[in-house]
């Protein structure tokens, strides 16, 4: 059927085409509109190669190791709070915190205490890592970042010293008002003690004055202080205790140690490779747990942050105790449990 023109002699438009065509060109606009389908993101390697450039006794089993880029180069920056991840040379993964100056970019130093009954991290560091030892390390994370305040309290527990030492000189740059209290053995444990500025640092050592009284070390605090706390679990649960929340003053603190586990529950994890079945009481992880079953079972800080102990989460409902530990189809079996039945792991 012919369309017959309009009283100016123009040819009609078939209304099926015009139709067509809005629709067509509908929908090149907003094919238009859509976001450019982008390449997949590479993850990025924070691995650095770096050297062993002097090892130095602090301490009573304690040694501080100070490292470099190989050509001398400039390392990523680090605030007070940070740590390294680093990589042994047996595989394991440790975190040590980072215990220089920040404003060297040239060089990173951390401590480390030998702990006899230690998993092995801290031994192979004290017999392993030699001056021009090649070591690799992630770049520098804060999971115990340093605030801004006008006053602080820190109290520093042993080897909890090496976090607290970088925020006490950053605040005494601030000419903020703060005191640190220092705690240990015995002084001759005490790591850094010649490079704490005097006439603010408190020095209470278990031989010379008993164990500390946390109560009494918070009542020396300055008015509206952050509290900065390092240490064993027993000071860190002991100043948790005896701090009075809801006031003007703030308390942070890092601990070297898993926290205890609260309102745990027994259950069951399935290893999926082997078929073996393995009871979790309510005091112990999976970890703990897996770890007597699979030996060589990755893990590192014991507390969630570093993502060592991700393995795959094959069935269950978990209950997942870190903001770390979000990711469907794995769990974080130093900290994450069951919220209910058995979980199956891809172990």
């Amino acid at each position: 059927m012919t369309i017959p023109p309009d009283l100016r002699g123009r040819r009609a438009r078939d209304p099926f085409w015009v139709a067509t065509s809005a629709l067509l060109n509908g929908m090149m606009r907003v094919r238009a509109l859509r976001p450019r389908e982008l390449p997949p993101v590479r993850p990025v390697d924070r691995r650095l190669a770096l050297v062993v450039q002097e090892v130095r006794r602090e301490a009573e089993d304690v040694v501080s190791l100070r490292l470099g880029a190989p050509d001398g180069g400039v390392l990523p920056a680090w605030q007070p709070g940070s740590h390294l991840d680093v990589h042994l040379p047996s595989g394991r993964r440790r975190q040590y915190s980072l215990c220089g100056d920040p404003a060297d970019r040239r060089t990173y130093r951390i401590a480390v205490r030998r702990l006899a009954d230690g998993a092995g991290g801290s031994r192979e560091v004290h017999e392993a890592l030699t001056e021009g030892a090649r070591i690799t390390v992630e770049e520098p994370r804060n999971a115990f970042p340093f605030l801004a305040r006008d006053a602080y309290l820190f109290i520093a527990g042993g080897i909890g010293i090496t976090p607290i030492l970088p925020m006490v000189r950053e605040a005494e740059r601030l000419g903020a008002d703060w005191r640190l209290v220092y705690t240990g053995r015995t002084r001759a444990s005490l790591a850094f003690l010649d490079e704490l500025p005097a006439g603010r640092v408190t020095v209470r050592t278990d031989d010379e004055h008993g164990v500390p009284d946390c109560a009494a070390i918070l009542a020396d605090a300055p008015a509206g202080a952050a509290i900065y706390c390092c240490g064993p679990a027993p000071m860190i649960d002991g100043v948790r205790a005896a701090f009075t929340p809801g006031g003007p003053a703030t308390l942070h603190y890092e601990r070297f140690a898993p926290a205890p586990i609260a309102d745990g529950r027994p259950f069951e994890v399935e290893l999926k490779r082997s078929g073996t079945t393995l009871a979790v009481p309510a005091d112990r992880s999976i970890l703990d747990v897996v770890k007597e079953q699979v030996p060589s079972v990755a893990y590192s800080c014991r507390q969630g942050f570093c993502g060592t102990c991700r393995v795959g989460l094959a069935a269950g409902d978990a209950d997942r105790r870190h903001p770390n530990d979000a990711a469907p189809g794995s769990l974080l079996i130093c900290v994450s449990r069951a919220s209910g039945g058995k979980l199956t792991l891809d172990l």
